[in-house]
């Protein structure tokens, strides 16, 4: 079943994949002294803003293994983590006139890293959900995509229809809008949820789940880099909005976020993007 991503002005069909990072602990992007400390909290009528621009550095959360978002390209001589969010944090830190520094962890810790002051933003395909926005803030949306399940081909035919997969174990990763909706739409059944997509990916090769709810976008890097899996024909209905978060009250340096989203959706970078750093995901899982 062919899935697609959306921009807001082109439909892209990816055929490119990246299998990167299984089992391992990515390395951080370029550092800055004292950012691996996170931010430092100063005087309290400081903004954020006035912090990142002090400091000179943007720091930016997130959670690789989910290209073509956000991966390690292992052909780099450091390891470095790139993808779409990477060069939306990129224009974001050219904006400020700031170096760029990634943080890279797993999702649920990066959603807990705002609060506690350890980055500034994060970006990492992140959701914009009520609960979340109770909690931070969020800039405009800039992806949106369809929510798939990823099954071993030797499957297709027995989990083809969204009952198919009721009863049946799934996997999901940790905290995100995938394990929200396999809690939502099949609370029979036991979820398996993890920090990292490739951990998914390898509970549903060893046969321990029947399915990986999962991106398109990101479910494609993995089917064309493994023959063995395939999307369910199972259509779930449901398109996921992605967004820079952050933390509240922070309506000036959101303002400024927005305003590149904006810029890079109607210049095209988006779309350029999308295909750009499919293809390095590509060139990556091909070794």
């Amino acid at each position: 079943m062919k899935k697609k991503i959306m921009s807001m002005s082109l439909v892209v069909t990816l055929m490119m994949s990246a299998l990167v990072g299984c089992g391992s602990d990515p390395a951080t992007t370029a550092s800055a002294t004292g950012a691996s400390e996170g931010v430092t909290a100063e005087a309290s009528d400081d903004s954020l803003l006035a912090q990142i621009k002090e400091r000179g550095t943007l720091i930016v959360g997130t959670a690789s293994g989910y290209p073509p978002y956000e991966f390690v390209d292992i052909t780099s001589a450091d390891q470095t983590v790139i993808g779409i969010d990477m060069a939306l944090a990129q224009a974001i830190a050219d904006e400020l006139g700031v170096e760029l520094v990634v943080e890279d962890m797993s999702f649920s810790a990066l959603l807990a890293a705002l609060p506690a002051h350890k980055i500034d933003i994060a970006i990492a395909g992140i959701a914009p959900t009520d609960e979340r926005k109770e909690t931070m803030d969020f800039s405009d949306s800039y992806l949106f995509a369809e929510q798939s399940f990823l099954i071993l081909k030797a499957n297709e035919s027995t989990y083809s229809t969204m009952e198919s997969f009721s009863g049946q174990p799934l996997a999901a990763q940790k905290s995100t809008t995938q394990e929200k909706v396999c809690q939502d739409l099949y609370p029979d059944s036991q979820l398996v949820s993890l920090d990292k997509v490739p951990d998914c990916i390898m509970e549903l090769k060893s046969g321990t789940v029947a399915g990986v709810c999962i991106e398109s976008i990101v479910g494609q890097q993995y089917i064309i880099s493994d023959d063995e899996l395939t999307f369910s024909a199972a259509d779930l209905g449901i398109k996921k909005e992605t967004a820079v978060a952050l933390e509240k009250g922070n309506e000036d340096l959101l303002e400024i976020i927005n305003k590149v989203i904006a810029e890079n959706m109607e210049n095209g970078n988006f779309d350029k993007w999308i295909e750009e750093y499919s293809a390095i995901a590509a060139s990556n899982a091909a070794g």
